[in-house]
């Protein structure tokens, strides 16, 4: 099947209107109401100029808004693109200009920074923007959300097709965020395919089918409920959303907007949720202390209805997998995957294992490869760059370079390559070394040096600088800044400096005095040498920027 995924989605609507697809809050949606709430903002989105091919931007947080707004788009054949909400106007100008959004949608807390965006000549393919309510002032010139939605006609259905296209924006290991492309024909066989085939259920072959398919799982309880720690503006939310719509499943959205372990932990209660997805120890051990804290106070969490507990993005150490393992029935599922593809290795623990960190098993699809693009094969000890084969992105928006050197065809295949190195054992067992490239991992967010040292390079007192990843028990890395200082190293004064600068995440937790930043002779940056000091030396880590900028 080659479809779009607002038809396989309308196909949910006529086989299970009443179904409830997005539990957020008080608020319980079934897909008829999704399905309405999305056609007319199709409406509204049209009347902005948003046809086959547009891009819409989403500056929010979780909500059903969001969803809705990525139906609306598919059912227009356009493409609704992710924007991290931590991002300050110039790093939202960017990724506008890029994608060239001629509509902008985002929450009223964020006005601000929309204003300021507005100004700015990197924007100027914007031609609305559009507020969500949460109680802030509406920004002049903005559009309601719910006005939107209450005061248009539905849009009709219209013929569509697996060619149409999905973008997703990955912040990458060479700079600013690249935008993903794939087809929604290719993103369902990535998505939906292993969907079906775990349940032992045929791949469905029209639109119709994937109706009743739906309808068939539902009434043999196999509909998964899911609850996603990371926000619907990460990649990983969202397609997990996608793939449990079509086994007329149920997302189950967090509403703070910082990640409440308390809150987490009371919704797999209540709502019964079978699917779970956190990433790495940066939610793992929150959550191991909220329930560790709620067993002394005599009110264990109820977390018996869990069936999967998937993990990606940073490291899931076996400390904090064994108490999952001990407190529910689940599998708990470990991967390394990418934006661009994967998974590449699993690591899978069940209840009465002994999980161990970091080990991981290469999957069927995966390969490493070395400099000639010849196959290494498992137990040599040699390093190679990890691939996957088979479905997978276009490639990445603009960039035709970075394109061909990620999605390659190889002896006739094509693969997927975003720069990861590794070893292979004889039995399989892979050993992540990490990317070719400088990317800093923090939290699940990616964080490029070149980034943040611009930014420090703006403080007064700074000679020079390189930024690092040290390692973090929770963050899996933290940033850190190695800073050669004019006279007095002013560490607290910097990090105030940035907070106005960068988005939360990008604002370093250590800053790390030296008299000279070693650098080649050609003058290139030494990050080993950098990472070393870094390692050895760092103080106390700074105050996370807000309390409501976590990982």
């Amino acid at each position: 099947m080659n479809e779009n995924f607002a038809t396989l989605w309308e196909s949910l609507v006529d086989a299970m209107p009443d179904h409830v697809a997005v539990v957020s809050g008080d608020r319980r949606i079934t897909f008829r109401e999704l399905d309405q709430r999305a056609a007319r903002i199709a409406t509204a989105l049209a009347e902005r100029g948003v046809g086959p091919g547009s891009v819409i931007a989403l500056y929010l947080y979780n909500g059903p808004e969001y969803l809705e707004l990525v139906y609306a788009a598919f059912k227009l054949r356009a493409q609704a693109v992710n924007v991290n909400y931590r991002y300050l106007d110039h790093e939202v100008a960017h990724l506008v200009h890029d994608s060239q959004a001629v509509v902008l949608v985002f929450h009223g807390s964020l006005a601000q920074r929309v204003g300021a965006l507005q100004k700015r000549p990197e924007a100027a393919s914007l031609r609305s923007v559009i507020q969500v309510d949460d109680g802030s002032p509406m920004l002049a010139g903005a559009d309601r959300y719910d006005d939107l939605v209450t005061g248009t006609a539905p849009a009709d259905r219209i013929e569509r097709s697996g060619s149409d296209r999905f973008m997703i924006y990955t912040g990458g290991t060479t700079g600013m965020p690249k935008g993903v492309v794939w087809t929604h024909g290719d993103l369902f066989l990535t998505l939906g395919y292993p969907s079906y085939t775990t349940l032992g259920l045929p791949v469905p072959a029209t639109p119709a089918e994937v109706g009743r398919t739906a309808a068939e799982v539902q009434a043999m309880g196999g509909s998964p409920v899911t609850l996603c720690g990371p926000p619907l503006m990460h990649g990983t939310s969202l397609y997990l959303s996608m793939s449990t719509f079509l086994l007329a499943g149920t997302v189950v959205l967090l509403t703070s907007r910082r990640f409440d372990a308390d809150e987490m932990l009371r919704l797999i209660g209540a709502e019964q949720v079978t699917q779970l997805v956190i990433v790495g120890d940066a939610f793992a051990r929150p959550l191991v202390e909220a329930m560790e804290r709620a067993d002394a106070e005599g009110r264990p969490s109820d977390l018996s209805s869990l069936r999967r507990i998937s993990s990606s993005g940073m490291m899931w150490s076996a400390p904090m997998k064994r108490p999952f393992l001990a407190r529910t029935p689940a599998v708990l599922l470990d991967m390394l995957g990418a934006s661009e593809g994967g998974p590449f290795a699993v690591a899978l623990s069940t209840p009465g294992s002994d999980p161990e960190t970091a080990t991981f098993q290469i999957t069927e699809r995966c390969a490493v490869f070395d400099d000639d693009w010849k196959v290494i094969p498992p137990g040599t000890d040699r390093i190679g760059v990890l691939g996957v084969k088979g479905m997978g992105p276009l490639g990445y928006h603009g960039d035709d370079a970075k394109s061909a050197a990620t999605f390659r065809t190889i002896d006739g295949e094509r693969w997927t390559i975003p720069g990861d190195y590794a070893v292979v054992d004889a039995d399989g067992t892979l050993h992540l070394l990490g990317r070719g490239s400088v990317c800093i991992n923090t939290g699940g967010e990616k964080v490029y040096p070149e980034e943040v040292e611009e930014a420090v390079k703006t403080f007064p007192d700074v000679v020079d600088v390189n930024a690092v990843g040290v390692p973090d028990e929770r963050l899996g890395e933290a940033l850190a800044v190695v800073v050669a200082f004019k006279g007095e190293p002013d560490g607290p004064g910097l990090v105030a400096h940035l907070r106005g600068r960068l988005a939360g995440y990008k604002v370093p937790r250590h800053v790390v005095p030296v008299a000279e930043v070693v650098r080649s002779g050609s003058g290139k940056a030494d990050y080993r040498w950098a990472r070393q000091v870094a390692a050895e030396r760092v103080g106390p880590p700074a105050p996370w920027p807000g309390a409501a900028d976590p990982p």
